[in-house]
């Protein structure tokens, strides 16, 4: 009987994948979250979920703020950073976590007014940086988000 083989043994063991954990993201230097990059809200959301202590609830309370000062803001996260801007028009904000702050970046915050504290070597971006002691100014913080969402934005 060459060739044939029984029931039994025609069987072929298929293989089921093993359900993965929901891992937890690895931390890069400074314990800023490494995601992967996607667009919409979920990778953003897996960011803020990923920062570490204090930082995630800067991480939600920003999220929250811009959300609400720019209805239907499109976010992504690219390079292990969340990016905030207007469909087609590009990103006007990012957020990167350090050591010892959370960093956000208006990429056109050179034409803020008044201009955000954090000078850069790019001519036009300007940074805000928040300790763990630091009292985010909201409404502040929501008119350079508003004023930088009107803005043309980054092409990334």
């Amino acid at each position: 009987m060459k060739g044939k083989t029984s029931k039994g043994s025609a069987k072929i063991a298929r293989k089921v994948p093993a359900r993965r954990s929901a891992a937890k993201p690895r931390l890069l230097a400074g314990g800023n979250p490494q995601i992967a990059k996607g667009e919409g809200d979920a990778p953003v959301q897996a960011y803020i979920a990923a920062m570490p202590g204090w930082k995630r609830d800067v991480g939600r309370s920003l999220d929250a703020l811009i959300s609400r000062t720019v209805p239907g803001v499109h976010k992504a996260v690219k390079w292990n950073s969340p990016l905030y801007g207007m469909e087609g028009q590009g990103w006007f904000l990012g957020i990167h976590t350090f050591t010892n702050y959370v960093k956000v970046a208006f990429f056109r915050g050179a034409l803020l007014r008044p201009v955000p504290p954090g000078e850069s070597k790019q001519q036009y971006t300007r940074y805000l940086n928040i300790h763990e002691s630091d009292q985010l100014d909201e409404t502040q913080f929501t008119a350079w988000v508003k004023q930088a969402s009107q803005l043309p934005g980054e092409r990334m």
